[in-house]
C-alpha cells in the first residue's frame, strides 16, 4: 500500500497528539511524518511506530511536500497556515473554526456526509466536538423519520478548553478538599466542583458562539438550512468526554423501540441503553473510544413524534482527532488522496 507524506501541525497539543496516535493505531499508510509546533513546543519528542520524531518549529516551508497536512492549532494559526499547504499541493484536515461556514470548504463528518469531500478544493473542515456526536447519533434517526426540529442541552468536559483547564480543573478540586482559597486563570468562575452555563463569547442573539456553532454546523451537515435547532451548551467538572441531552421532533412517528434499532445498526454508534440495570452511556467509559455512545432513547413527553436520547463521546477522539483522521481514510480510500 502507498504510504503518504503527512504534517501535523500543533503536534505537541492535546488533539495534535491524538492524531499522531490514532495514525498508529489505525494503521494508516504513512511513508513519511512530519511534526510542528509551536516555536515553545519544538524540540519535544513523540513516539511513533516504535521511533522517537522530533517536533520543529511551524512554518509555511515546512509544510513543503506534504500530501496531507492535519492541522490542530488555532483559528488564526489555520486561516494562516492552510491555504498555504494547499496552494503546495497537500489536502488539509483542518479542525478549527476557520473555515468550517466556508461554502468553498467541505463540513465532514464521515458516518453522515462523506459525500461532501468530492470536488474539494484542497481543504477540509472538521466540525466542532459538540456537533460531530449529535449529528452521528441524530443521522440514523434522520435517515428514519426525518427531523422538524432539534433541542440539545451540552455538558461539555474541560478539555475542550485545553490542556491548562484540565490543570485548573486538577488543582481547584485539590484547593477545595483542603479547604484553601481556589485560583482561577481559565475560567471566570470556579469549574471543580461547579457547572459554568458559558463556553466562548456571547453573541448578541444571548446565544454563546459555542451554542451557535453547534446550529449553524448541524444545518450545513444535513444540508438543511430551514431546520430548528436550539443549544444551551455547559461546562462541567469532566476531564474528558462531552454529554448532550437531545430533544428530537421527527416528521414521522417513530417509537423508541425502532429508533433503538435504528441506532444500533448505525456505523461508529453503540447503544447503551438498560436504564433499569443502571446501564447508560457515561464519560469515564466514552474515554479513549472512538464511537459515540447512546442511551435514555424515550419518546418525548411534551412532543409529538418526540424522542430524547443521551449522547457522550471522546470530544479528543471522535470529536476531534478521531474525525480528521477519518476523513483521511475516506478519502485515501475513495482515491482522492
Amino acid at each position: 500500500m502507498r504510504g503518504l507524506k503527512v504534517a501535523v501541525v500543533g503536534a505537541a497539543g492535546a488533539v495534535g497528539t491524538q492524531v499522531v496516535r490514532l495514525l498508529e493505531e489505525r494503521r494508516f499508510p504513512v511513508s513519511e511524518l512530519r511534526l510542528m509546533a509551536t516555536k515553545r513546543s519544538a524540540g519535544t519528542r513523540v513516539a511513533f511506530r516504535g521511533e522517537e520524531l522530533v517536533v520543529e518549529e511551524t512554518s509555511p516551508d515546512a509544510l513543503d511536500g506534504a500530501e496531507l497536512v492535519f492541522m490542530a492549532v488555532g483559528t488564526e494559526a489555520s486561516r494562516e497556515l492552510a491555504p498555504v499547504a494547499a496552494r503546495r499541493g497537500a489536502v488539509v484536515i483542518d479542525k478549527s473554526n476557520a473555515f468550517r461556514m466556508d461554502p468553498e470548504v467541505p463540513l465532514v463528518v464521515p458516518e453522515v456526509n462523506p459525500h461532501h469531500l468530492k470536488g474539494h478544493k484542497g481543504i477540509i473542515a472538521s466540525p466542532n466536538c459538540s456537533t460531530i456526536q449529535m449529528v452521528v447519533a441524530l443521522q440514523p434517526i434522520r435517515e428514519r423519520a426525518g427531523l422538524r426540529r432539534v433541542i440539545v442541552s451540552t455538558y461539555q468536559s474541560v478539555s475542550g478548553t485545553g490542556v491548562d483547564a484540565m490543570a485548573e480543573l486538577r488543582e481547584q478540586t485539590r484547593q477545595a478538599l483542603d479547604e484553601k482559597p481556589l485560583t482561577r486563570q481559565v475560567y471566570p468562575h470556579q469549574i471543580a466542583f461547579n457547572c459554568l452555563p458559558h463556553i466562548d463569547s456571547f453573541d448578541a442573539n444571548g446565544y454563546t458562539l459555542e451554542e451557535m456553532k453547534l446550529v449553524r454546523e448541524t444545518r450545513r451537515i444535513f444540508a438543511d438550512e430551514d431546520l430548528p435547532v436550539t443549544a444551551t451548551a455547559v461546562r462541567v467538572p469532566v476531564f474528558i468526554g462531552h454529554s448532550e441531552a437531545v430533544t428530537v421532533q421527527t416528521e414521522h412517528p417513530l417509537p423508541a423501540d425502532e429508533a433503538r434499532e435504528a441506532l444500533r445498526r448505525a456505523p461508529g454508534v453503540v447503544v447503551r441503553d438498560d436504564p433499569q440495570n443502571n446501564v447508560y452511556p457515561l464519560p469515564v467509559d466514552a474515554a479513549g473510544r472512538d464511537e459515540v455512545f447512546v442511551g435514555r432513547i424515550r419518546e418525548d413527553l411534551a412532543l409529538e413524534n418526540g424522542l430524547s436520547f443521551w449522547v457522550v463521546a471522546d470530544n479528543l477522539r471522535k470529536g476531534a482527532a478521531t474525525n480528521a483522521v477519518q476523513i483521511a481514510e475516506t478519502m485515501f480510500r475513495e482515491g482522492m488522496l
